[in-house]
């Protein structure tokens, strides 16, 4: 009987070669026939899930935008009853990939942001991903001043507006620390400025700083 083939399985290895590979020398240096032998399957493996480079490297970047994504939706998840405040802090927390173990994530990121600056196919699905980051800070900046004091206090801030700043913020200290420019816990000092300002200006109680 015919070995039965996860190809779902396969990719998701093949995305993890190509991740690998990126990180030592860029999404532009990266070919089939490395990643076959980085992720230990044949070439011909590689050729049938994927017709060719780009399409390889276009499921790798949704690959690791899937991931950034899914592990903040499960770390505000994993405490259901904390505060739209919280929750918001625990996001930008996991999208500015400040922790050292995210550190390898943070340099494939950017890797492929460099190369879709000049590759509109690669640029899509970057977009992409941004814009569901975005509408997740813009509901979680939303429900947190509707939940924010009933005192009197100036026009709350735009979320749409906020969300873009947040996420713009998150993405430089990344580089910033990649580069050593900033330290780790100088640049999570920065963001845990930018959303106290934000808390007050939303009227919320500020929350305990996040870890």
């Amino acid at each position: 009987m015919p070995k039965q083939v996860d190809y779902e399985s396969r990719r998701r290895r093949i995305a993890e070669a190509v991740c690998l590979l990126a990180d030592e020398h860029g999404p532009q240096g990266v070919s089939m026939r490395d990643v076959a032998a980085r992720a230990q399957v044949s070439l011909g493996a590689v050729q049938r899930c994927f017709r060719n480079k780009e399409e390889m490297l276009l499921f790798a970047v949704d690959h690791v935008g899937e991931r950034i994504t899914e592990r903040v939706r499960t770390r505000l998840t994993a405490s259901p009853a904390q505060s739209a405040a919280t929750a918001l802090g625990h996001a930008a927390d996991e999208i500015a990939l400040l922790r050292e173990e995210h550190r390898a994530e943070a340099r494939i990121w950017l890797a492929f942001i460099a190369q879709a600056a000049v590759s509109e196919p690669l640029a899509d699905p970057l977009r992409t991903g941004y814009t569901a980051l975005q509408d997740l800070l813009v509901r979680l900046i939303t429900e947190s001043a509707d939940s924010g004091s009933t005192d009197e206090r100036p026009t709350p801030p735009d979320p749409r507006r906020e969300a873009r700043t947040l996420l713009a913020l998150a993405d430089g200290l990344t580089t910033h620390v990649l580069i050593g420019h900033l330290t780790a816990t100088e640049a999570e000092e920065v963001l845990h400025t930018h959303l106290t300002g934000l808390w007050e200006r939303l009227g919320t109680t500020r929350p305990r700083k996040t870890a």
